[in-house]
């Protein structure tokens, strides 16, 4: 029950706070000091009652389960695009042999995506995805409302952690010297990546502080497109190049 206007007594202590958590198997009281642990809708009741330690632990393992959800589906969506962007056909050119003096058909089996814009569309989307999920929720979620952190965290942290971490790990976990083959892709995407940080940086303090106007959002996509027709020019020319070195 209330003391007074500040306080709340349970027994014979006083508490500075109090929530009353009302479910089909019964309701429970919450009295607390300070603040208040987050309690959603997958929190058990009276979860928050528990000692700091054992919620501690708690929170690790449905944090994990969740991690190891999230990865299983991650894969799954991963294999699915793989195998769209494997596909092949079978291409026929006719060449001249100049040992029987005559034309011949030669057949070649090329892939249908173009590996560059697979990797920057498709593949991008799959390792994305979670992060992508997360933000829409958010942004459906919170509309008419000041915009959260999570969108932003979790878009940045990512492409941090794949820019730094998965090359590094990349270069490491071989044991050969790994050499990149096509420069003009690899100088594209990562100019491009460096940019995205340094217009992340732009949107939110110089331009507009603290919010993403319609006109940004459409520069950021229009940016995107600009990055494809670069990186796939590049691939192409690349492939012109080899192919003039091989033929000759």
């Amino acid at each position: 029950m209330k003391k007074d206007g500040k306080k709340y007594a349970f027994g014979d202590q006083e508490f500075e706070d109090y929530i009353l958590h009302v479910h089909d198997q019964g309701y429970v009281e919450e009295y607390f000091d300070g603040e208040r642990c987050f309690s959603g809708m997958i929190n058990t009741p009276g979860i928050s009652l528990l000692p700091t330690t054992i919620m501690g632990i708690y929170y690790f393992l449905f944090l994990f389960y969740l991690f190891l959800g999230i990865s299983i589906s991650a894969d799954i969506f991963m294999e699915a695009i793989e195998v769209i962007t494997s596909q092949t056909t079978i291409t026929y050119t006719t060449v001249y042999d100049k040992y029987t003096n005559k034309y011949k058909e030669i057949a070649e089996e090329e892939l249908v995506w173009n590996a560059t814009l697979a990797n920057l569309t498709l593949m991008a989307f799959g390792s994305s995805a979670p992060e992508i999920i997360l933000s829409t929720l958010e942004a459906v979620k919170e509309l008419g409302k000041p915009a959260g952190d999570l969108g932003p965290s979790t878009i940045v942290g990512s492409a941090a952690f794949n820019l730094l971490i998965i090359s590094a790990v990349s270069i490491v976990a071989v044991d050969k010297v790994k050499k990149i083959d096509d420069m003009g892709v690899f100088f594209t995407t990562g100019v491009f990546s460096i940019f995205a940080y340094v217009w992340l940086f732009l949107c939110l303090q110089i331009n507009s502080p603290g919010e993403v106007t319609v006109e940004e959002a459409s520069w950021t996509f229009g940016f995107f497109l600009i990055l494809l027709v670069i990186a796939v020019s590049a691939d192409k020319y690349r492939q012109i190049v080899k192919k003039k070195e091989s033929d000759a």
